[in-house]
């Protein structure tokens, strides 16, 4: 009886033991995980890369190789129900059609999860264009880690991939879009130059594991760091991109501080839901967004939205492509295409974008 009482206890504290390790192990898997899941690139960052201008890798490499060969591209992009998404789309099935015009047998199927929030399901479009042997892809991931396993198939299935905008796919051999931390820049010195470089201003923030996010606060922090030491951040706050979320902070922000004198946001989406919150309030408040979409274009024009920092996705699509075409075309692309962006304000609302970003077509071999 004596000996089943200790095999007992014995096996109660082996019990509790393995309990203590799987738990400890559990503990210690989910702070990995949090890390990679945070999105947070720890490695390459193109906004500190010494990129080219689309002029520029025009100028070094030439004309784009023309091929007879028949090109099918694949594009994910983040949501469509984001207008600059679905405008990105417009664009890069704008410079296929162009490309077909002279002389090209291409395809563009361009393709979005559910939602901004969907990783598995934006990576399930990559696994199901990699399958079906796509000529090139083209993606614009959720994070900087949720399409690594489907870039690393389709470079082992040798299938070229370019990372277009956001986020940030360190495998990708080329990145093609805006310096992202410029955003932030040109939005914080806009608004200096509006309020004597003092007072409070405020950050509504993207995802947090949207490089973009990140990169577009920095900037706008670091920029009025070093050079508006008067102005200062009194909120920064995470809305996920969405547009009732920023609505709902921006008013507690109104309530919380009489004297803010402005709101960045990190995209129109959110800058639409702050200026929502500002109207309301009946007072002065400043409200720059960033991507350029058509409502906030509308809101700019209706003397509401303030700015907007417009990165030109329908111009980006067609860049996006003619990249593509020229790395199917055997010319080695530099590591990092900056595309254009501009700040729109009441001064250059009308004017073509076009002249804006100086716009001219790909020359042909």
């Amino acid at each position: 009886m004596v000996k089943m009482k200790r095999s007992l206890m014995v096996l109660f504290l082996l019990c509790i033991f393995f309990t203590l390790v799987a738990c400890s192990s559990a503990s210690n898997s989910s702070n990995s995980e949090g890390e990679e899941g945070s999105g947070e690139n720890t490695g390459f960052n193109p906004d500190e890369a010494d990129g080219q201008t689309v002029d520029e890798v025009r100028s070094d490499l030439g004309p784009v190789p023309v091929t007879s060969d028949s090109i099918q591209l694949g594009a994910v992009a983040k949501a469509f129900e984001n207008e600059y998404w679905r405008t990105l789309k417009e664009g890069m099935e704008t410079g296929a059609s162009k490309f077909n015009e002279a002389g090209f047998d291409l395809t563009i199927d361009v393709k979005s999860p559910q939602g901004e929030a969907d990783e598995e399901g934006q990576l399930a479009i990559v696994r199901d264009m990699i399958n079906k042997e796509y000529t090139a892809l083209l993606l614009s991931p959720i994070s900087d880690s949720n399409l690594v396993p489907g870039v690393e198939d389709a470079l082992e299935a040798d299938i070229p991939v370019l990372n277009v905008n956001d986020g940030i796919i360190e495998e990708a051999p080329s990145f093609v879009g805006p310096k992202a931390s410029e955003n932030g820049e040109r939005a914080a010195e806009w608004i200096a130059e509006q309020i004597n470089s003092e007072g409070k201003v405020a950050i509504v923030v993207g995802m947090p594991k949207a490089f973009a996010a990140r990169q577009r606060t920095l900037g706008f922090e670091t920029w009025i760091a070093d050079n508006a030491p008067d102005m200062e951040i009194a909120e920064k706050q995470n809305a996920d991109w969405d547009r009732s979320k920023a609505k709902d902070i921006a008013e507690t922000w109104i309530k919380k501080h009489d004297d803010l004198k402005a709101i960045f946001a990190n995209n129109d989406t959110m800058a639409l839901g702050v200026q929502e919150a500002v109207n309301a309030s009946g007072k002065d408040i400043l409200v720059v967004g960033v991507d350029g979409i058509g409502e906030a274009y509308d809101s700019i024009r209706a003397g509401e939205l303030d700015a907007t920092i417009d990165s030109f996705p329908l111009y980006k699509g067609q860049i996006a492509i003619e990249m593509a075409l020229r790395n199917l075309g055997g010319q080695e692309l530099p590591r990092v295409i900056w595309t254009p962006q501009a700040l729109i304000d009441a001064t250059n609302v009308d004017t073509p974008a076009e002249e804006i970003i100086g716009w001219s077509e790909a020359e042909l071999e």
